[in-house]
């Protein structure tokens, strides 16, 4: 029974935390918009420990920053760290799907393709979060082949904390200029062509990035 009872503590801490991430993720959590543990904790139906704990983990990935009065909040987006975030996905990035290449055969390339279509679809109806959602689940598709978990860990890392400011821009501006560049991506890894996909994945943040930069560093100085 005691064990029992630790697998149900232990499947409700990764629940909590799993929620609180994507909630980020995927742009639950604006910049600039502080919430307590308690509000937390209300909000998710759960006791506050397992908020605790999900909110440290998150600030050990640089996802929330705890301030004085013991609110969280989004850490603010500057310029220095903007572009160490570039310089992070398109060193680490192209190189998992690189290293995954080899261990993407029709079935894996078929549900990464359907991914895209999501994001298509996404994308045409002005769906923010879906296309978020979409997105994520595109390129994660491709870097978990890779079997790199140290380098995965640190571009799921990297995703929290760009995140929100994506959905800032997104919200604002709209995803109707985006240019899709998951299916030159998609023709890479049909052909087993590696620096075409290695290419393809740099200009696909180069895109993202920039929609972020454009939209919320160069209007908010």
């Amino acid at each position: 029974m005691p064990q029992r009872l630790g697998d149900i503590a232990l499947t409700t801490h990764e629940s909590v935390y799993r929620g609180l991430r994507n909630r980020i993720l995927f742009g639950g959590f604006l910049p600039g918009s502080a919430v307590t543990l308690r509000g937390l904790a209300e909000d998710m139906g759960v006791s506050p420990m397992p908020i605790r704990e999900a909110v440290r983990r998150l600030i050990a990935e640089r996802a929330l920053k705890m301030m004085d009065n013991r609110r969280v909040l989004i850490p603010p987006m500057t310029e220095e760290a903007f572009e160490q975030i570039i310089f992070s996905r398109k060193t680490l990035e192209p190189e998992l799907a690189s290293r995954a290449m080899d261990r993407i055969g029709p079935a894996e390339i078929k549900a990464i393709s359907t991914h895209d279509r999501a994001v298509d679809r996404a994308m045409a109806i002005g769906d923010v979060e879906g296309y978020m959602q979409a997105n994520y689940r595109f390129h994660f598709a491709i870097y978990e082949r890779a079997r790199a978990d140290t380098l995965l860990a640190l571009v799921e890392s990297i995703w929290l904390q760009f995140g929100p400011f994506m959905r800032m821009a997104y919200g604002r501006w709209g995803t109707s200029s985006l240019e899709d560049q998951h299916q030159a991506a998609i023709a890479a890894l049909e052909r087993k062509d590696r620096k075409a996909l290695k290419a393809a994945i740099a200009a696909d943040i180069s895109q993202g990035m920039n929609f972020i930069g454009e939209g919320i560093l160069k209007r908010s100085s």
